[in-house]
């Protein structure tokens, strides 16, 4: 989501006291992981103006008493403490050291006050969990890693949770997805201020896309939510899963709960942040995708397997998900991967898919194991990933990678 020009102006003018807007406070806590804290570290405290990237003061900022330990105990010593926030124009929260720990009580009264003052307060992957903490996300559209995502809107349910984005900028309160969407979001805010000639030239420095287009969908997992698994609704979900080559729909579903519709739906998006029918009908691409990435199988069959009523169902959904249709997709996918690794996965899903044809009603066969094992071989989330490469010009575009407006 982009900010106007207006709103911009706006958010500057309401600054108040020592603030300015080319300070940028990032707000660091033992614990965090130092890839993600780099991010805007890197963006925002370097002088690239020999590029024509104009120059922002950084302002490290301490938000607990360190040193401050992070990724392969590492221990940095910031050079500011939380007194400093209050010259900032912008503060960035990089990713938080745990979604069960709550922040220090210091450091949200500090972005508390900052935002008050007219601060434009910033969230990087679970660094959302801090503003939403602070409160700052209350009634507000926010982001964060997919994985989180649940979890984010069922302990804060005042906050619009939406995973499928990978960046938010609903005005001074912004917030991102995860590791790579940090940098997005830190390129928009330069975008914001300067223009897109700034943008493209620190995105040139930084050798990354100036923007990128679509959203977390393609890289979403089809794991439970964190917090769901002593809930009496996990085991609907489960069997939802298992049970993809079948014909149901949320009814269905409500009955195994032994809830009316109305209620299964809202207590569905308290556990999970989506509405059920979204959840499942995402889950169904999400099974078509892999098929589609290890199977030798028909379009047509790809969609019976994934409990579509039709071809034509799972090309719609298909394309309005990952901006591709299945064919496509297959192709651009299997133009990008050796050989090799698509036959390996191939036979790991093989062993694991039941071989019937279209869905027949049958029960007992199970889906839920394939894709745990494709990600134990690549890593979480590591098989939806585009590589390096994946934006070079001249390639086919993985699908879900749709060219910048």
């Amino acid at each position: 989501m982009s900010q106007d020009s207006a709103t911009a102006t706006e958010a500057a003018r309401k600054l108040t006291g020592r603030r300015r807007r080319e300070v940028v406070a990032v707000l660091l806590f033992s614990g965090g992981p130092i890839f993600e804290s780099s991010i805007p570290l890197s963006v925002f405290g370097i002088d690239r103006q020999d590029a024509g990237v104009p120059r922002y003061r950084l302002l490290v900022c301490g938000g607990e008493e360190g040193p401050l330990r992070t990724t392969g105990g590492l221990e940095l010593t910031a050079p500011y403490g939380l007194e400093a926030i209050s010259r900032a124009g912008t503060v960035v929260v990089p990713a938080w050291r745990s979604i069960t720990s709550p922040p220090p009580a210091e450091a949200l009264d500090a972005l508390r006050r900052a935002h008050e003052e007219g601060a434009r307060i910033v969230g990087l992957c679970t660094g959302a969990f801090v503003l939403a903490a602070a409160g700052l996300l209350d009634g507000r559209p926010a982001t964060t890693h997919w994985m989180y995502a649940p979890t984010l809107a069922k302990r804060y349910p005042s906050v619009h949770v939406d995973p499928r984005e990978l960046f938010v900028d609903d005005g001074d309160v912004l917030t991102s997805a995860g590791t790579a969407a940090g940098i997005d979001l830190c390129l928009h805010i330069v975008r914001t201020d300067h223009g897109t000639e700034a943008a493209g030239a620190l995105a040139r420095r930084l050798v990354v896309p100036p923007r990128r287009s679509g959203g977390q969908e393609r890289y979403l997992d089809r794991s439970l939510p964190e917090e769901i698994g002593s809930d009496p609704l996990a085991e609907v979900v489960a069997w939802a899963l298992e049970h993809l080559h079948e014909q149901f729909d949320v009814e269905t579903l409500a009955a195994r709960a032994y809830m009316s519709r109305r209620t299964f739906d809202r207590r569905f998006r308290s556990l999970t942040g989506s509405a059920p029918l979204q959840w499942l009908i995402t889950q169904r691409v999400l099974q078509a995708q892999r098929l589609l990435e290890t199977s030798d199988y028909s379009v047509d069959e790809v969609a019976g397997r994934c409990g579509f009523r039709s071809p034509v169902a799972l090309r719609g959904h298909f394309r309005r998900q990952l901006g591709s249709s299945p064919a496509a997709y297959r192709a651009a996918y299997r133009a990008r991967r050796p050989q090799g690794v698509a036959e390996s996965a191939a036979t790991v899903v093989e062993t694991m898919v039941p071989s019937q044809g279209p869905p027949s009603g049958r029960r007992g066969s199970s889906l839920s194991s394939a894709p745990v094992a494709v990600a134990a071989a690549t890593g979480p989330g590591e098989h939806s990933l585009p590589g390096p490469d994946a934006f070079a010009p001249g390639r086919p575009a993985l699908p879900g990678q749709r060219s910048a407006p």
